[in-house]
Formats: C-alpha cells, sequence, structure tokens
C-alpha cells in the first residue's frame, strides 16, 4: 500500500477531526501531497495541497479552518479541519501527485467523514 489514510469519523457541527495520509518514501519527497474528497452525487474535488516545498492551496469552502502539513520525517501528510459543517461530508481521499523522477498519480483510500447538524 502506497498511501495509507486514517482519521475520520462521525462529529458535530462545529467540531473537528484530524486526518492523516502515510506514504512511501520515494512518493512522498517527490510529490505534491493533497486531499480531495467527494459526497454522494458530486465530483471528486479538492480540498487541500502542499507541495515539496510546503506551499499550500485550499479549496475557497474550507478556507481558515483547513490546515493541510506534512512531516518529512514521517512521511506524513495531515488536514486539521476545525470548524467543521454539514457540507464537509464527504469520503475524503489522500492523493500524491508525483512529480519527480516521471509523472504518476497515487490514491489512498477513502476515509469517511460525516458532520452531523
Amino acid at each position: 500500500v502506497q498511501l495509507q489514510a486514517s482519521g475520520g469519523g462521525l462529529v458535530e457541527a462545529g467540531g473537528s477531526l484530524r486526518l492523516s495520509c502515510a506514504a512511501s518514501g520515494n512518493i512522498f519527497s517527490r510529490s505534491i501531497m493533497g486531499w480531495y474528497r467527494q459526497a454522494p452525487g458530486n465530483q471528486r474535488e479538492l480540498v487541500a495541497h502542499i507541495t515539496m516545498l510546503g506551499n499550500t492551496n485550499y479549496a475557497d469552502s474550507v478556507k481558515g479552518r483547513f490546515t493541510i502539513s506534512k512531516d518529512n520525517a514521517k512521511n506524513t501528510v495531515s488536514l486539521q479541519m476545525n470548524s467543521l459543517k454539514p457540507e464537509d461530508t464527504a469520503v475524503y481521499y489522500c492523493n500524491a501527485d508525483k512529480v519527480v523522477g516521471g509523472r504518476q498519480n497515487y490514491w489512498g483510500q477513502g476515509t469517511q467523514v460525516t458532520v452531523s447538524s
């Protein structure tokens, strides 16, 4: 398994959750790491990503509430989600967009986040 996601679960609106994704080293160090989500009936959408240099980008809908970070020593990327809303309910996927040493894209297994109102 090249990407292993953990975290997620059920939380009330206004609560917080943290997602983590562990990647193999040869992928992590060569990739833009990101989190996507897909709600029922919707297309998969970018939530946030972080580049190899640590630059971040967020979907407008999560700016100010979610924070993506990475631990280069542990080859992990995390998504801290605060002030969660029911519309954040979705399956969240970890992604590695490998841009060094040949372009390749990797997906982790999804993890369910459910926010109750």
